[in-house]
């Protein structure tokens, strides 16, 4: 009763027609990976990224390949 862990689910998000993006911080060095769209310049941000398995997390959950990714500064 008090020591069940809730289930880890993956948020659902529909990236169709939109970017996949890390944005990164130049002061802090922070990076936060998410959706932009291209019309409207709007970033979903869904992930903070910290070490390489974060990312290698965010890339097979939502399906993207490694080089759709672009950076914003």
């Amino acid at each position: 009763m008090f020591n069940r862990r809730k289930k880890h689910t993956i948020p659902l998000y529909d990236k169709t027609g939109k970017i996949p993006v890390i944005r990164s911080s130049i002061c802090t060095g922070e990076q936060v990976a998410g959706f932009k769209d291209p019309s409207s310049g709007k970033f979903d941000e869904l992930m903070l990224i910290r070490n390489g398995n974060d990312f290698m997390e965010f890339l097979s959950l939502y399906q993207v390949n490694e080089s759709d990714i672009q950076r914003d500064w």
